[in-house]
């Protein structure tokens, strides 16, 4: 595997249907690999990289990660630009045990060992907001054992905080732990900057067109005092997050009871999926309910903030859990864009002084963690 040494580069692992790939693309990463097991998410990962230019370079590779040698890649020690990745979050989600390392779906330690191998100029690791909140939970886990790698492998921590979908232009709350470190030359360079918070996006502002769409089809007689009433209610504000289903427990829904009725509060049903208009064959079912309009899944895409022309491969059921457990793209771009703009800094810093010896880098301890090499 051979980087365009102009790009900047990315791997991924736990890549899913591609949410944060999508997002890493459009702040300009130019991606070596896709890494995921599930075969649908591969699949669809496949329908929209295969033979795409955009995506020249780009290789899905199926694989279980405990089992997965870096190596493999062909990328030099160092040459890697961002390894990036969200690994399982059930082990930290307040929904679940939370049983942390405990839990033999954390991958956290696999995820460090591919950082050790690859040595990668900036690391981004994505999961659920339970592993920062409470913030004594898994205290010593975050700071003994991950941190720690990190540190002793030539990293700062730039962040690791929680942030909200909504405040990136997404039509939902999706709260995720997102670590951000780098190598301690490029940290340095690291700026965060808080998103604005006037880009609130509602139901309504999001899902008005092809809702409309829905109801048009039909040739219901009151489609449009329908689509009114749904649009109204749907205007209040965003949805709640998104989930994927379990595979344990059957077809796919719009979340536990609580989501179910803060779904119904912005006039959509949260019982099931609705098929794509194209599938249609009985409107009244999926849009003129006593409790409202069933999204489709490219409806749940778009609350997620895929782009429209992202497609998901397999059955209904199957393509709405790999929406329910992306990452919103416009987070992944947002954070993306900031690491983006150290690793630019830092290279225009040795073009300009390409024969210069550097100082190193001054770093204070964080009063967060106490250890050294923290940029929070």
């Amino acid at each position: 595997m051979s980087p365009d040494k102009a790009a900047f580069t990315s791997v991924e692992i736990c890549a899913g249907a591609g949410g944060q790939a999508v997002g890493l693309h459009n702040a300009g990463f130019k991606h070596l690999a896709l890494i995921e097991l599930d075969k649908n998410a591969c699949d669809t990962l496949e329908l929209n990289v295969k033979d795409n230019e955009a995506w020249k370079g780009c290789k899905v590779i199926r694989a279980d990660l405990t089992t997965f040698d870096p190596m493999s890649l062909g990328l030099k020690p160092g040459e890697l630009d961002l390894l990036a990745g969200g690994v399982p979050c059930p082990p930290f989600s307040l929904a679940g045990k939370q049983l942390g390392p405990d839990d033999e779906r954390d991958l956290f330690p696999t995820m460090l060992d591919m950082v050790d191998a690859l040595q990668p100029k900036a690391v981004m690791i994505e999961n659920v907001r339970g592993l920062l909140e409470p913030p004594e939970k898994f205290q010593d886990y975050r700071e003994k054992v991950i941190l720690r790698r990190l540190i002793d492998a030539g990293y700062a921590k730039c962040y690791w905080k929680v942030l909200e979908a909504c405040d990136y232009g997404v039509p939902q709350l999706r709260p995720r732990a997102i670590l951000v470190a780098m190598k301690e030359e490029y940290a340095r360079h690291f700026v965060w900057t808080e998103p604005e918070k006037d880009q609130l996006v509602t139901v309504a502002d999001a899902l008005a067109s092809s809702m409309r769409d829905r109801f048009e089809a039909s040739g219901h007689p009151d489609w449009e005092k329908h689509y009114e009433d749904w649009r109204r209610d749907a205007s209040k504000g965003v949805a709640p997050t998104l989930v994927g289903g379990s595979k344990k427990h059957g077809g796919a829904d719009l979340g536990p009871t609580r989501a179910k009725k803060a779904w119904k509060g912005l006039g959509v049903c949260g019982l099931g999926v609705a098929n794509e208009p194209e599938d249609m064959i009985d409107s009244s079912r999926d849009l003129f309910a006593d409790a409202g309009p069933k999204l489709t899944v490219s409806q749940a895409a778009i609350i997620q903030g895929f782009p429209k022309e992202w497609k998901f491969s397999g059955r209904k059921t199957a393509a709405y859990r790999q929406v329910g457990n992306a990452f919103p793209p416009p987070v992944a771009k947002a954070v993306g864009l900031q690491i983006m703009a150290a690793l630019k800094a830092r290279r225009e810093e040795l073009e300009a002084a390409p024969r210069a010896v550097l100082p190193a880098p001054a770093f204070l301890p964080s009063e967060e963690s106490g250890l050294v090499g923290d940029r929070s």
